[in-house]
């Protein structure tokens, strides 16, 4: 599964958890790393580590293992690298702060 039909993918997961505000940035024409950023928040974190660890699990049971998974001990930030699309769940707080919406578009 590739681009747009992945992304589209965890878009779907992220719903099924209610990550909230879930942002795709199509990032293509300015990265040579991915085709798509998601970007969403959970309440807490715990439920930042459940949407991410919802998502891993769902990844690999349709064999698409993430490339690389970083933040889940801390969960207050997790980036999952699905190589075309990589996923940013935060806690409010942080994605306040670190602004990525206006760093990429």
């Amino acid at each position: 599964m590739q681009g747009t039909k992945l992304k589209d993918f965890i878009v779907d997961q992220l719903e099924e958890i209610k990550a909230q505000e879930i942002k795709v940035l199509p990032i293509e024409q300015k990265s040579s790393i991915a085709d798509f950023m998601v970007i969403a928040s959970g309440t807490s974190n715990r439920h930042v580590k459940s949407i991410g660890i919802h998502l891993i699990k769902t990844l690999k049971e349709n064999n698409l293992p993430p490339l690389g998974v970083e933040g889940e001990d801390v969960a207050e930030w997790v980036l999952i690298d699905s190589g075309d699309v990589i996923v940013h769940i935060m806690l409010p707080k942080t994605r306040d702060y670190y602004q990525l919406e206006k760093l990429w578009e």
